[in-house]
């Protein structure tokens, strides 16, 4: 399934109508957060495809509305789109007193424990827990940085570890270094930081794949 994955700065490519162009093909877009409303009802109208998106912590980020219209709000939930499972966690970790879009680790904990509920319905109706995790910040020791704000969640290594998405979508660590590190692996996930903007090929899963061709 073919991807528009977007986090962090408005590329202006994709605010154009070449944005027709450059994700022709895809499916759906995910945003992994701090974009503007605007740019999102941008996208999402000219592709006419779904949009799934978190916050990050600057929230819209200077967007004239908080949540954009159009586009589906993935925090604390789980979607199955098209035969793919995503989930949605955003913000990053608490560094001062601001109060939207910022947690402490137990803070997460306590949203992927929310989220344990819908997963095991996933894994007694399909299977499996989920195949996609969408999310603003990064695990903590992956993709992240030393600075209080851009220090990733232990607890979305202790989530990756015991539901084993196929992928996990972040944003939040800029990339100015087109040799910098945009994916890892840990056990069975793909870890990728889709900073700026990235076009990607998520496989379904054998069996939905089967069905999906079939159709």
């Amino acid at each position: 399934m073919r991807v528009l994955a977007i986090s962090d700065i408005i590329v202006e490519t994709l605010y154009s109508p070449a944005v027709r162009e450059i994700a022709r093909d895809a499916e759906m877009v995910i945003s992994c957060g701090d974009l503007p409303s605007p740019y999102l009802e941008y996208i999402v109208t000219l592709l006419g495809v779904p949009l799934y998106y978190v916050m990050g912590n600057h929230g819209a980020r200077g967007g004239a509305r908080e949540h954009p219209e159009g586009c589906i709000n993935l925090d604390g939930r789980v979607v199955n789109h098209n035969g793919l499972l995503l989930a949605g966690l955003e913000g990053s970790m608490r560094y001062n007193d601001a109060p939207r879009y910022q947690y402490t680790d137990r803070e997460m904990r306590n949203k992927t424990l929310r989220l344990a509920l819908q997963l095991w319905r996933n894994r007694l109706r399909y299977g499996r827990y989920l195949d996609v995790l969408v999310t603003h910040s990064p695990p903590f020791g992956i993709h992240d940085g030393t600075d209080p704000a851009h220090r990733g969640f232990k607890a979305l290594l202790n989530f990756i570890d015991r539901y084993q998405p196929d992928y996990m979508l972040h944003g939040h660590v800029h990339l100015y270094d087109n040799r910098a590190a945009r994916q890892a692996v840990r056990g069975h996930t793909l870890i990728l930081n889709v900073y700026g903007y990235k076009l990607l090929e998520l496989q379904l899963p054998a069996r939905v794949a089967a069905q999906t061709t079939r159709t």
